[in-house]
């Protein structure tokens, strides 16, 4: 029996399930296989990139699969070379041409580039590829409060949805507050940190041998319950069935707690800020 994702509901209405599948690295025929894989067992939510090189692999794997277009939520994200608004739309185009699909789902601005300063302009473009029908939901990655606020101000549109590195060495609450308040989604790219590093964390091992779960279930449950959307990538036919298999268990408020304590505030993955990171 297929695990059944629950979901969340945007501030737009689009609903989107609580766990995806991210695609980083996944390309060529290989890709397209892991990520037919990946559906087949239940995976609705799919999460791509132009930056990825892998638009077209995604597209690909939808074709393969028998799982309905309008069954899947596809996302992918805007580099921050095409924030002008006229290449902003032109690129928009051309995600959808390589993956050859006629909608995306859900559309994000990768990055804020602030140094560029042009990432209003690239909202703008999402605003209306949305009005075209290019897009069905938008929103941003990456993008701190100060950010975000601007883009209301100066559009009058919040995005739906901020897709930002958050995993238990990171885990991001004032951020999370923040998005709470607004009705922002959070999603959290990288939910699992470095793998290596966090399967040897002695209190997530405890957690887990509690619950006869692994450390990367524990994980993602406790992404879940902060009320995150989570896209852990795996080629892995058993690990991606092993991600969605967590709605058997739960953690109680002091698991919880142990786990959002293992956070330091230097513990971004590469030292990504958003206040200064800028993405080709």
């Amino acid at each position: 029996m297929k695990p059944s994702i629950p979901e969340i509901t945007l501030h737009d209405g689009m609903t989107l399930p609580v766990i995806g599948l991210g695609t980083y690295n996944l390309n060529g025929n290989e890709g397209a296989n892991a990520i037919v894989n990946a559906i087949d067992i239940g995976y609705r939510l799919i999460d791509t990139a132009y930056n990825y090189e892998n638009e077209g692999t995604v597209g690909e794997a939808i074709r393969r699969t028998s799982i309905p277009r309008h069954a899947l939520k596809i996302t992918s994200k805007l580099p921050g070379r095409y924030h002008s608004y006229n290449k902003a739309v032109t690129t928009i185009q051309e995600s959808l041409y390589r993956a050859n699909l006629d909608y995306y789902d859900l559309y994000l601005i990768h990055w804020p580039n602030p140094k560029q300063d042009q990432y209003v302009e690239a909202w703008q473009a999402l605003i209306d590829a949305q009005k075209w029908g290019f897009i069905r939901s938008i929103g941003v990655c990456n993008f701190l409060p100060e950010h975000l606020e601007r883009l209301e101000t100066e559009t009058g549109v919040m995005p739906s949805i901020n897709q930002i590195e958050l995993h238990p060495f990171f885990n991001q609450e004032a951020q999370r507050s923040w998005h709470q308040e607004r009705q922002v989604v959070t999603e959290s790219w990288s939910p699992l940190a470095r793998a290596s590093e966090i399967l040897d964390n002695v209190v997530l091992q405890h957690i887990a041998q509690h619950h006869q779960k692994t450390i990367a279930q524990i994980i993602l449950r406790w992404h879940y319950q902060l009320g995150d959307i989570s896209i852990p990538k795996s080629a892995s036919p058993k690990r991606q069935l092993e991600n969605i298999s967590i709605f058997d268990f739960s953690l109680d408020e002091a698991e919880m707690k142990k786990i959002s304590d293992l956070s330091h505030s230097d513990g971004r993955l590469k030292n990504q800020d958003p206040a200064t990171y800028e993405e080709f």
